[in-house]
Formats: structure tokens, sequence, C-alpha cells
């Protein structure tokens, strides 16, 4: 399966910035990382296409050191959906680069 549907809440990342996210399901990133093996991008990324309410766009999302990964939600994004800090965010994520893709052929050693 490439396509997810959950509910979380917005969070603040901590420090500086005004980086909001929203953590993507433990059983949802279990199995985004077991699709993507071997084929994530930059910083362990994966591609997405996302869905919260009326507004849809393209980023991805990043694993975090708890095996979960963590999807960015940008300003325009957040005042389009009247998102505030802790409110809960249904998301519909599409994997970019791996819907019906075989894996990639493996070096024989």
């Amino acid at each position: 399966m490439s396509e997810y549907e959950f509910t979380a809440p917005l969070w603040l990342w901590p420090g500086e910035g005004s980086w909001y996210f929203v953590t993507v399901p433990e059983d949802i990133s279990d199995e985004i990382t077991d699709l993507t093996e071997g084929r994530r991008k930059g910083f362990g990324s994966v591609r997405v296409a996302v869905t919260v309410g009326g507004s849809n766009w393209r980023t991805s999302v990043f694993p975090t050191k708890d095996g979960t990964y963590v999807l960015p939600v940008k300003k325009p994004i957040r005042l389009a959906e009247d998102l505030t800090e802790g409110t809960p965010v249904e998301a519909h994520i599409e994997l970019v680069d791996f819907q019906n893709r075989p894996e990639p052929p493996r070096l024989k050693k």
C-alpha cells in the first residue's frame, strides 16, 4: 500500500524557527520504512503527496530517532486550513516515488 490516512495533532518544533509538523503514526511509519528500504532520499526522507482538508501539496516526510516520520506543514497550509498548534490534523498521504515500482536490482556478492 502506498496511501495512508491518519489524524494527529499539529506541533511546533522546539527551539528556533517556526517549523510545524504532524507525526505519522508508528504503524504507518513502519510500513513506509519497509516499502522504501534502500530507496529513500537525503536525510532518509520520502516524497509524498498530501491532502489536508481542501489543500493539496507535495513535500517529504522525514524520519525521527524514535522510528516515526514527521510531516512538515507550511504556513500557507496552516492558514488555509485554520490549523494551530495542538489542532488534530486529518491527513491523507501518498508515497510519490514508490507506487507500483519493483525493488531495484541488488548487486550480487
